[in-house]
């Protein structure tokens, strides 16, 4: 088990290719604790888009923790990162998890994503937009069209796809919630376009929101300030490493845990008057707007 409180830890430097394997993350991100489990999610079922590692897998068992099934979603080369997940909510908490190998860019792939979790677990409730990537550049004429494209279609263009395939099947009730990222709204010089795709994810949940009020359907999201997950080690310079998050009032990154509890919350009934809104995970950055 994992510890109960997480504390800020020595994060030798060190390199991945993308994008990134937590089981060769040192140390080990934290995406449980040793809490009694509970029942804010007893019968629901929800996807997960990126849940095979860093913040996706700490939300799959946080919501198997509080009783959920959950499915989710990863690229094939993520594949012992997604069985450890799955072999770790089975063990630790007796539910399912549904691994959904596939590439969100393609619709086709989000669609049979969601199609394969209903027709295993009969019924959908929780959609969580979380599958993300960032590359990196010094300046904004190294952002290829290619790079542009790749950050958009995963970032931004999934959510699209996967609320599409989902909401035919979401009752009243059900919630969405979509990862965007501080970055959204201070902005980022050397994440111009991954800064750029989480501040669409903003006016996006707002505006699904809107959309989807008068159907009782939820929709918010988290945004997360500097969390240590494979996307780090996959993406950073390797110097960087260790001193990612020291920025931050709080000096440190964050573990995925302690991003995971804001979506467990946000998905139970005790968020139950929250639509259109975003928490802020981010170690004590003032955020506005």
């Amino acid at each position: 088990m994992q510890k109960s409180k997480p504390v800020q830890k020595i994060r030798p430097a060190q390199k991945q290719k993308k994008p990134g394997l937590e089981k060769t993350m040192l140390p080990s991100p934290v995406f449980d604790t040793d809490a009694t489990a509970g029942h804010a999610l007893a019968g629901k079922v929800a996807i997960i888009t990126g849940g095979d590692s860093g913040i996706g897998r700490a939300i799959a068992v946080g919501f198997a923790k509080e009783g959920a099934e959950v499915a989710i979603c990863f690229l094939k080369t993520e594949r012992a990162d997604a069985e450890a997940t799955r072999g770790y909510i089975s063990q630790r908490y007796g539910k399912e998890c549904l691994l959904l190998p596939g590439d969100l860019r393609r619709e086709g792939d989000c669609i049979k994503a969601v199609n394969k979790t209903v027709k295993h677990f009969k019924h959908l409730d929780i959609v969580i937009n979380n599958a993300g990537r960032h590359d990196v550049q010094e300046r904004i004429e190294d952002i290829s069209g290619t790079q542009l494209r790749h950050t958009f279609e995963l970032n931004v263009f999934a959510m699209f796809y996967i609320v599409k395939a989902a909401l035919e099947h979401l009752k009243r009730g059900s919630t969405i919630i979509n990862t965007t990222s501080v970055t959204a709204y201070r902005g980022s010089a050397h994440l111009i376009d991954y800064a750029a795709s989480k501040g669409a994810i903003v006016s996006f949940t707002r505006s699904l929101a809107a959309s989807l009020v008068d159907k009782d359907i939820r929709v918010n999201a988290v945004a997360p300030g500097p969390v240590w997950t494979p996307l780090i080690v996959s993406s950073l310079p390797k110097g960087k490493v260790e001193t990612f998050g020291s920025d931050c009032p709080m000096a440190r990154a964050g573990e995925p845990i302690e991003i995971a509890s804001c979506f467990t919350f946000l998905a139970s009934d005790a968020a139950s008057f929250i639509t259109g809104q975003v928490l802020h995970p981010n170690g004590g950055e003032i955020i506005n707007g």
